[in-house]
């Protein structure tokens, strides 16, 4: 169960980080702000439920320790990579032209402290529920995010170091986790948001704020992750294909065996 108070809260906090983020990229003209914001703007959501909400103190301690980890990693590794904005951003400017920084307001700023809004409902949830103490429910989420995390960072940085060697220019990078998975990052990210929910569920009011991971993974796999990813890797990466035939395109999996 969610009260408003919290519920607002956390739009609050949601509005606050996107809205902060989009006045930094008006004058800097890169809307790739956002990407950077994305992770620092549910640490934010997360502290604010723990201080507004009114119950359920070590639960959404918990989970603001564990969404800080997972957001602050994600926002330093995104500001790392940074290079200037995304081609995503840049068509949208070239498209709308000298209108796109109010447009960007909301299309790209508001959209994302919205859907935000609806992933952290579980965060939500665990601070306005009155259910006593941490059990072994909670325990299981909290090992899942530690393992999510693990597995984003290891992930992150194998893609780092391979695309720092002098030969990785047009290879398909198929080493360490990128073996078994074509995105074992985007798998740790949903596998994160899976943990906090079931933190959340051991209040047993919370069963259906798995609306909120189940709309990061559906993103991932098919808006902002791995559709757009592959939509036209294939192009840029030649063997691409061949990878994507005997390699899983998310959950990490042995790779297949190539077909005759």
């Amino acid at each position: 169960m969610i009260d408003a108070p919290t519920s607002l809260a956390a739009a609050g906090a949601a509005l606050a980080v996107m809205g902060g983020a989009w006045a930094i990229s008006v004058p800097m003209r890169d809307a790739s702000i956002a990407d950077i914001a994305w992770g620092a703007t549910f640490v934010a959501i997360g502290w604010t439920c723990l201080a507004v909400g009114p119950v359920a103190e070590d639960r959404s301690l918990l989970i603001a320790l564990l969404v800080s980890a997972w957001g602050l990693r994600l926002a330093a590794y995104i500001g790392y990579r940074h290079d200037g904005e995304d081609r995503r951003y840049r068509a949208m400017r070239e498209k709308h032209g000298d209108g796109f920084a109010w447009r960007s307001l909301l299309s790209v700023f508001g959209v994302q402290a919205a859907v935000a809004w609806v992933v952290s409902l579980p965060i939500q949830s665990a601070a306005a529920d009155g259910t006593p103490d941490l059990g072994v429910l909670a325990i299981v989420g909290g090992l899942v995010c530690i393992v999510a995390i693990a597995l984003e960072t290891t992930a992150d940085l194998q893609l780092a170091r391979f695309l720092k060697r002098p030969d990785s220019s047009g290879r398909v990078m198929d080493e360490g986790l990128w073996r078994y998975s074509r995105h074992p990052n985007y798998f740790g990210d949903a596998l994160f948001w899976w943990g906090v929910w079931l933190i959340a569920l051991e209040t047993g009011s919370a069963w259906w704020t798995a609306i909120g991971p189940a709309l990061m993974t559906l993103f991932l796999l098919r808006v902002s992750g791995v559709a757009l990813t592959e939509k036209t890797i294939a192009k840029r990466r030649p063997g691409y294909a061949e990878y994507m035939e005997r390699t899983s395109g998310f959950v990490p999996l042995p790779p297949r065996r190539p077909t005759v």
